[in-house]
């Protein structure tokens, strides 16, 4: 072998490694650069289902306060509606009274509501024929001066008591009205006794 063909074949191996060597720094670094993007893409996936998760979460939450939130409104206006009933009855029984009951308790409101002097008691035209006549006797037999009004009013039942200067609405639904201010709680402790011993209930 010349010199010549000796220095080409050194070059050639000086070559190759040198190609060997940008190779195997090339497919590192290739192996480094995949793996730190994997890691990366791997840390994002992770935050990414972390994020989903919390949104998940958080959606589920709120979706639970919101039907909370609705039953409460249904549970209550159920509530309502069943203590609306329950003055309804009040005052159908009130208007339903046996009829000596109910002139009896219409002269009671009578001379309770009279001041004295002229007076006139209004009913509605269904009681002014049936027990008008009969409750104010009752009434003006314990010393007071009533008239029976030739009006009627539009009541349910009850009597409206006028005088000069004064007006004293003894209707039964106005009284049952201001009852219920007074008797509300009362009335939905009875009716909702679970409510009340919920309220009672030491915290666990």
């Amino acid at each position: 072998m010349n010199g010549i063909e000796r220095i080409t074949q050194r070059i050639a191996v000086d070559a190759q490694e040198e190609i060997n060597e940008i190779l195997r720094k090339g497919r590192q670094e290739a192996t480094e650069i995949t793996e730190r993007f994997q890691a990366q893409a791997d840390g994002e996936r992770t935050a990414l289902t972390e994020r989903n998760e919390k949104a998940a979460a958080e959606r589920e939450e709120r979706l639970i306060s919101m039907a909370q939130m609705e039953a409460r409104k249904v549970t209550l206006a159920a509530r309502q509606e069943v203590v609306e009933a329950a003055y309804d009855k009040a005052l159908e029984k009130l208007c339903d009274m046996p009829e000596h009951v109910y002139i009896d308790t219409l002269a009671a409101l009578l001379v309770a509501a009279s001041a004295g002097g002229k007076e006139e008691a209004v009913f509605n035209k269904k009681d002014r024929e049936r027990v008008g006549q009969k409750a104010v006797d009752k009434a003006n037999a314990k010393g007071k001066t009533i008239t029976l009004s030739k009006q009627t009013a539009d009541i349910r039942g009850g009597v409206i008591l006028k005088g000069k200067n004064v007006e004293v609405n003894c209707a039964f639904e106005t009284l049952v009205r201001l009852q219920r201010a007074q008797t509300a709680g009362a009335v939905v402790r009875t009716l909702f006794p679970e409510k009340a011993e919920l309220r009672k209930a030491p915290a666990s």
